[in-house]
């Protein structure tokens, strides 16, 4: 190596030197400041160790699981109630609540106590539980939940959720469409109602078996609380079998589920479900001094759900069969060993033209048993009948004057024995007002029944007048409401038929002249009726 090489090499090694020198005080000087940095971050807290963030790892839980599976079928419901515009008011409903009705005597049940727990029971729909009734001629909306039971589109729900309800919009989570929907049948006794929506291929909820619940038994609800979609919330079975003091006025098939699970208004007719996430009932009531959830929410057993669901889809509607009794409230062991029987129920009122009845049923008769099955509270007794199919026998056993008796009482069709209730009119019952037609002239006319007749203290004939509309023919002319009709064009009237036959022969410019009795009041209970001559030329229109 020469002396150059040498002095190069001497150079190199130096220049390196001084560098590596450089890097490892920049090293240590990085060192110290991330130190000191890191000792004066820490100062508050220097035994403290940072926390970290680990990577993303989905969980998984039973409760999870059933949530996902359960999404695409519990649907939210909205209603709106449009009222008809009405021309006369006599016919007007009284109003729309959203407030639990009273506990009324249900037939074929155990009495006709009122309860004040009442005020705390609430149905949940979507407005909040309010207390305050509101008026069937003023538009209302309202939400609740239901469960899809069949592809075809076919969900369950509460009847309150769609009563009355002019328009039904059905909404799926995760997807924004409003479908229509139509009701298939309800049934007022259980709540309970089937709708419609026109589209295939949904995921129906599995259904459970409501008898094989016990008190502790995991639960969840699925609904639209408040409006807020696919809401769930978890508890336990709190109670079962429970019959809810101020509930639906026929209670009598109403036996809840209690449960702690989170329910409030907007879950009415949703799911409840158990830990395998089938469906074991149908949110149905809260108990809530606020509206709000306490705690305490009741659901109908799917088990009642699905016979209700069948005979809906069957039918239309639920048939129950009766016998038409009312039973005392409580079985006094006393009362029964004075009239000579072991157990059973007492029979407080027999309905007259009843099944019962026809059959020689009485007033203070025990029964004991049914078809052989003993009778030892009213339940037993309201079970097997309702459950019975209409038009079949069954052979009561009762005790009478401590004597027994079998009765074969022929079961009668619920609705039907207790019209009034259900509806309808009850036998014997004064004829219904017929509606008012609309005819010429700017009025309105109603066929005068016999009873109507009696009332008024009209001898024969006649159509009444409805309504009159302002500044019409009829209007114009001095005709009134209340008045009664009893010639046009001097040809009798004997129904709203005879006017609307003799009016069709009028032409505009014609002359008709009416011959009325308008009433007046005699001061002596009754009312004297005074005959009017009115006339007019018919106008154009014949309006």
């Amino acid at each position: 190596m020469s002396f150059y090489d040498k002095v190069r090499r001497q150079k190199f090694l130096s220049f390196s030197l001084i560098l590596f020198t450089l890097a490892v005080g920049v090293l240590i000087g990085t060192l110290a400041q991330t130190g000191a940095r890191a000792a004066k971050e820490q100062a508050v807290a220097p035994d403290a160790t940072p926390l970290t963030i680990p990577s993303p790892m989905q969980t998984q839980s039973e409760f999870a699981k059933i949530a996902k599976r359960l999404e695409p079928s519990v649907v939210n419901i909205s209603t709106e109630y449009i009222p008809k515009k009405e021309t006369t008011t006599e016919n007007r409903p009284q109003s729309r609540r959203r407030v639990m009705p009273q506990q009324q005597q249900d037939p074929d049940d155990q009495g006709d106590d009122s309860n004040p727990m009442e005020q705390l029971f609430r149905r949940f729909m979507g407005q909040g539980g309010g207390m305050e009734a509101e008026p069937d001629d003023s538009p209302s909306a309202a939400l609740g939940s239901g469960v899809v039971v069949d592809k075809n589109g076919y969900i369950l729900t509460n009847n309150h959720v769609v009563d009355k309800a002019t328009r039904i919009k059905v909404k799926f989570t995760n997807d924004t469409t409003d479908y229509p929907a139509t009701v298939i049948g309800t049934d007022v006794d259980t709540d309970l109602a089937v709708i419609h929506v026109d589209r295939k291929n949904l995921v129906p909820a599995k259904i459970g078996n409501s008898d094989a619940l016990q008190v502790g038994d995991w639960t969840m609800a699925i609904g639209s609380p408040f409006g807020f979609q696919a809401t769930v919330t978890a508890g336990i079975v709190s109670a079962l079998s429970r019959d809810v003091p101020g509930a639906e006025s026929n209670s009598t098939f109403q036996h809840f589920i209690q449960t702690d699970a989170a329910i409030n208004p907007g879950n009415s007719g949703g799911p409840l479900l158990n830990i395998n996430g089938e469906v074991i009932g149908i949110n149905t009531m809260i108990a809530s001094r606020s509206g709000g959830y306490q705690g305490i929410g009741f659901a109908m057993p799917i088990n009642t759900a699905v016979k209700v669901y069948n005979d809906i889809i069957k039918e239309g509607h639920v048939t129950r069969g009766s016998i038409g009794i009312g039973l005392r409230t409580d079985n006094n062991s006393d009362l029964l060993k004075v009239y000579g029987a072991e157990h059973g129920v007492f029979v407080v009122k027999v309905y007259p033209d009843s099944p019962a009845e026809k059959a020689g049923m009485k007033v203070e008769d025990i029964v004991t048993a049914i078809n052989g099955k003993p009778i030892y509270k009213g339940q037993d007794l309201i079970d097997i009948v309702a459950d019975s199919s209409v038009g079949s026998t069954l052979k009561i056993a009762v005790v009478r004057d401590k004597t027994a008796k079998t009765l074969d009482v022929v079961v009668g069709e619920r609705t039907k024995i207790f019209a009034e209730q259900y509806g309808g009119v009850k036998p014997g019952a004064p004829e219904a007002a017929p509606e008012a037609m609309q005819v010429k002239f700017g009025m309105e006319l109603r066929a005068i029944t016999s009873a109507m007749r009696d009332q008024m203290h009209l001898k024969s004939g006649g159509a009444l007048i409805a309504s009159v509309e302002p500044g019409s023919f009829a209007d114009d002319i001095g005709l009134a409401k209340g008045d009664v009709i009893v010639e046009l064009n001097r040809q009798a009237v004997n129904s709203t038929q005879d006017f609307q036959k003799i009016q069709g022969n009028l032409k505009p410019g014609d002359s008709v002249a009416f011959h009325v009795l308008r009433q007046a009041g005699n001061g002596r209970g009754a009312a004297d009726w005074q005959p009017l001559f009115l006339a007019g030329r018919v106008p154009e229109g014949n309006q």
